[in-house]
């Protein structure tokens, strides 16, 4: 007998009734509060926050799509308390993910998100990366980090601050730009952004203190705009 499907609203902590926008304003919360990168790179929670995140995105790429979402709840609801009252999944309770074709289970359902697509660990990554990069570049442009194409904003590097600046300035420039960049790190964001590169782009090429710094910024601003 088959296991009952993971339950994709309950990692994104919603009701089963929500709205398109409300999924999307979920995932925004809950992908910045369990990304890997708002930890150390050796950090023993960080495959934890791994495999959450890439949930997470599991979830939202189910669920944000009408015909998709529509498949995953007519399987999901066949089974014993998926059609009734949502159960919420406390915020740190691992929520078991679908195995892949081959894996034992043969669950109908484990194509719909990334952990029935993706072919190996690293598909995975690059999956969750490319599903996140869209929104965290949405997420930027509201708290004016970013502007309409996608380019960082000075608000983004003096956020980034001096430190970034000098990994910028190495990415410029080599190792004298690095230490330009540590004296003038916005001026080097403007050369930066010159040469079309995203705001997700440029995250990707920070030094990890920098990603962890900025997740947390943005992360805070969007809890605070959630509940307000």
């Amino acid at each position: 007998m088959s296991a009952p499907p993971v339950d994709y609203y309950a990692a994104l902590e919603v009701d089963s009734k929500a709205t398109q926008q409300q999924i999307r304003d979920a995932y925004k919360k809950q992908a910045l509060r369990h990304h890997p990168d708002r930890v150390a790179e050796g950090s023993p929670e960080r495959s934890t926050r791994t495999k959450k995140f890439q949930q997470i995105n599991d979830a939202y790429y189910t669920l944000s799509d009408t015909h998709r979402r529509q498949d995953y709840d007519a399987s999901r609801n066949q089974f014993h308390g998926f059609g009734g009252a949502q159960q919420h999944a406390d915020a740190d309770e691992e929520v078991p993910r679908p195995e892949a074709p081959g894996g034992g289970f043969g669950f109908p359902w484990s194509a719909f998100g990334f952990g029935g697509s993706a072919k190996n660990e690293e598909d995975a990554n690059r999956k969750s990366s490319e599903q996140f990069g869209s929104v965290f570049e949405e997420m930027m442009r509201e708290q004016g980090l970013a502007e309409d194409d996608n380019q960082p904003t000075g608000k983004f590097w003096s956020l980034v601050g001096a430190v970034s600046g000098g990994a910028m300035g190495f990415i410029v420039a080599n190792m004298p730009g690095a230490i330009a960049g540590a004296v003038g790190g916005n001026r080097l964001g403007a050369i930066r952004d010159k040469r079309g590169k995203s705001v997700y782009s440029v995250y990707q090429e920070l030094e990890q203190p920098e990603k962890m710094r900025l997740l947390s910024e943005l992360a805070s601003k969007v809890f605070a705009h959630a509940i307000s």
